[in-house]
């Protein structure tokens, strides 16, 4: 055998194969279209204008393009709501803790705490009941005491609620918010999700994840990086614009947010599943837009 013609061959073949595989490297635009079929729309039930039955805003939403409806909880119409699930074939694919910010788990007042974990856990319940597999929870808030007080006592409080999660099947989801807490309120644009992957580690559960908002804290760190960061953690999203220019909330699509760098980040953590918008609702057209502006900034129409 002419050993310098087999290596040259070799190397071709090395060479050939690098620029296949160059070739196909996915540009951003590739990378948004590789997410249809990977995520579902939801939309809060507060979105939906008007004063009709549950099963008329239930329709609403399904005309409007979007898969779901998120409801409160505690405080939902069990048998209402089956009925505009029946009659729709729209589901409710969570839920979001009605008391959250008022009743929080980290209220110095061990009393509020224990009405925190009462409403955590009928959440919990209503959600089973009706189908939903999230319920979203905002863990406490930084006013209540320093960041080591409010950690111990919401995971304290929530942890209890853990095993009945666990019985369910329906997953504690918590939000990334303007709560002041795992993250300075006050500081700039290039911090990390590092406390935030600590706190969800803490319960050490399955049943404990993210309902990672994408919107949310581009104020304080690049989306992309803090989904890949929170990897697995994140188990359902919520999607808003956010501008650092203006300093503002905007339309899905509008403001700064790098949306080409959030796909790939999606892609990259292999994310499936649910996606919540939370803006501005109102009528029919309305949330058509909202949804249309969903597929153009995740790229779910290409």
């Amino acid at each position: 055998m002419n050993h310098a013609v087999s290596s040259d061959r070799r190397a071709f073949l090395r060479a050939g194969a690098a620029l296949s595989a160059a070739c196909f490297l996915p540009s951003p635009l590739q990378a948004r279209a590789k997410l249809k079929g990977r995520i579902l729309k939801t939309l809060k039930i507060g979105m939906i204008a008007g004063k009709g039955s549950l099963t008329e805003k239930f329709a609403t939403a399904k005309a409007a393009g979007f898969d779901g409806v998120e409801l409160n909880a505690p405080g939902i119409d069990i048998k209402e709501t089956l009925a505009a699930i029946k009659a729709t074939g729209l589901p409710v694919d969570g839920n979001v803790n009605g008391t959250h910010w008022g009743v929080r788990h980290s209220d110095p007042d061990p009393k509020v705490r224990g009405q925190a974990l009462e409403s955590l856990k009928e959440g919990l319940r209503q959600t089973k009941a009706v189908g939903g597999h999230t319920l979203l929870l905002v863990v406490g808030h930084g006013k209540d005491g320093s960041e080591e007080d409010v950690w111990k006592r919401s995971v304290e409080n929530i942890s209890k609620a853990v095993p009945l999660a666990a019985e369910l099947g329906v997953i504690i989801a918590i939000e990334n918010v303007w709560n002041q807490f795992c993250y300075d309120h006050d500081g700039d644009a290039n911090q990390t999700a590092y406390k935030l992957t600590r706190f969800v580690d803490e319960f050490a559960s399955p049943w404990v994840g993210m309902q990672y908002d994408l919107g949310n804290h581009w104020k304080y760190g690049p989306t992309g990086d803090w989904v890949r960061m929170l990897g697995k953690r994140i188990v359902k999203l919520d999607i808003k614009g956010f501008s650092r220019k203006t300093n503002k909330f905007t339309k899905i699509g509008e403001g700064d947010v790098d949306w080409e760098d959030v796909s790939q980040a999606l892609l990259d953590i292999r994310f499936q599943g649910w996606c919540a918008a939370e803006v501005g609702g109102g009528d029919l057209t309305r949330l058509k837009e909202v949804s249309a502006n969903m597929d153009k900034a995740l790229g779910l129409n290409a």
